[in-house]
């Protein structure tokens, strides 16, 4: 069963007020005409029922996706990171099995919590954390966003986490949470600046990430993975923040931010002379344009969630807590 953790649902008359200061609304009076512009006004992004309905509606058409491999089916309800990583599982899964997903189990929700913002202007945004029936013990944190009225909500971040990394975050005396801007110093980092810090970090280290396993071990691994005989392997990692690929930050309670963003990743594998790159799957080769001969290079998308710590709390370290990345293309030569 689904347990609604949001602020109270809001009478016909509070939904229908919400909704008229969503947009421009002209009002004529006697001295003439007043214009109150609703992307202006800070408003709550949803309310709860209607980010359960949004939630329930991205459920059932990621199923359907899944089950026929057809990325069509759930186009209109995933933006972003996930319709990128998402969108090349499924393509890939198409062309492997074209009648369909064979081993599909319908994805299932339980105990979600909505973290609804109150803000300005568009895109407006949502988080539900869940438990599901895949990913084992961890909690599902889903971005909602979406642009307008007329849009349908989609999911553009999707990332697992412990449940114990799940913050408490701040809310107004209504249930509302707060969004954090971009391009402020009271944070350890801003959030505008992580994706790019985070590509910096991969290519040269530094001490703006905690130790863990998307950091320091990460770092390690390509290392090694670097030096191995017979293959050359080289990255290459880029900030993606444009359009939907933004980053989203919410004010935790300890005055911290948990924040959404999205990197951009290509990984080259070189053989020596005389020796060839190891056969990749065949997901990888369904996703593969040329001919893997000498070198295979791969593209992928990465979406992170991460602990933003207040300026001069703590380590003064940003923390990541979740990373799903996806391949999504791949160049043989």
């Amino acid at each position: 069963m689904t347990r609604v953790r949001g602020p109270r649902r809001p009478s016909s008359l509070e939904r229908s007020a919400l909704i008229a200061a969503s947009v421009t609304v002209l009002s004529l009076t006697a001295g003439g005409c007043v214009v109150v512009h609703g992307e202006r006004e800070v408003l709550p992004a949803t309310t709860a029922p209607e980010a359960a309905e949004a939630l329930g509606q991205f459920t059932t058409a990621y199923n359907k996706a899944d089950q026929a491999y057809d990325r069509s089916l759930d186009a209109d309800f995933v933006a972003g990171a996930l319709s990128d990583i998402d969108g090349a599982r499924l393509t890939a899964g198409h062309s492997v099995s074209p009648s369909g997903n064979a081993a599909h189990t319908a994805l299932t929700f339980s105990d979600v919590r909505y973290t609804i913002p109150r803000k300005a202007g568009w895109p407006r945004w949502f988080v539900a954390d869940a438990k599901a029936n895949k990913g084992g013990s961890a909690r599902w944190l889903m971005v909602f966003l979406r642009g307008g009225l007329s849009e349908p909500w989609r999911v553009s971040y999707l990332t697992l986490v412990a449940p114990d990394a799940v913050p408490q975050f701040a809310k107004d005396k209504d249930g509302w949470a707060e969004t954090v801007p971009l391009n402020q110093t009271e944070l350890a980092v801003d959030p505008a600046d992580l994706s790019q810090d985070y590509a910096t970090y991969l290519r040269n280290g530094g001490k703006s990430f905690a130790d863990g396993t998307y950091t320091s071990v990460l770092r390690a691994e390509r290392t090694r993975g670097a030096s191995r005989p017979g293959l050359a392997t080289q990255y290459i990692d880029e900030a993606l923040t444009r359009d939907d690929y933004a980053p989203l930050a919410l004010r935790t309670a300890d005055g911290g931010a948990l924040v959404f963003f999205t990197t951009h990743h290509y990984v080259k594998q070189t053989a020596a002379a005389g020796a060839s790159v190891p056969t990749p799957n065949k997901s990888v080769q369904a996703l593969t344009k040329g001919e893997i001969k000498q070198s295979l290079t791969m593209e992928f998308v990465s979406n992170q969630v991460v602990l933003d710590p207040k300026r001069g709390a703590g380590t003064g370290q940003v923390s990541m807590i979740g990373k799903v990345q996806g391949l999504t293309a791949g160049r043989g030569e």
